[in-house]
């Protein structure tokens, strides 16, 4: 049972610890007027091309309700600017502007220092193991989100 209770303890602090600290490292004096949900849309647009609001609505989890409302506020910081299609005036799409694409590179940097910190000390084979340990994990999730 041991072993149960370290998993326990060790993801039920991860998942603590990871909120805060993203908050703590993504809000920096630059970008101290959006919040890490903030951040976590400004990811699912992404800095390739537009998209459609309800795919990144989709990617999130949330409804177009909920992404609305985020983006409003993102819109009116200078984060992100709204276009509709010249095809079909109903659908709506979302970019990161200059100031957006430069909150989505810092948030990207904090991601892969986090991944670097893990696999730069494990062997190929040790990476595998947990590659294939987070993925049971997230599937687990995936089946309580469905």
């Amino acid at each position: 049972m041991e072993a149960y209770d370290v998993l326990n303890s060790i993801l039920v602090n991860l998942f603590n610890d990871i909120l805060n600290i993203e908050e703590k490292a993504l809000i920096t004096e630059e970008f101290k007027g959006i919040s890490v949900t903030d951040m976590h849309i400004i990811e699912a647009i992404g800095v390739m091309e537009q998209r459609t609001m309800s795919k990144i609505a989709k990617s999130l989890n949330v409804t177009m309700g909920t992404l609305t409302i985020g983006v409003n506020g993102l819109v009116k910081k200078g984060y992100v600017e709204r276009n509709r299609s010249q095809k079909d005036r109903r659908i709506v799409y979302a970019s990161l502007t200059v100031k957006g694409k430069s909150a989505y590179v810092h948030h990207m940097r904090f991601h892969k220092d986090m991944i670097n910190s893990v696999i730069n000390d494990v062997t190929e084979e040790e990476a595998e193991i947990l590659t294939r340990t987070l993925k049971k994990l997230e599937d687990f999730f995936k089946k309580l989100k469905d």
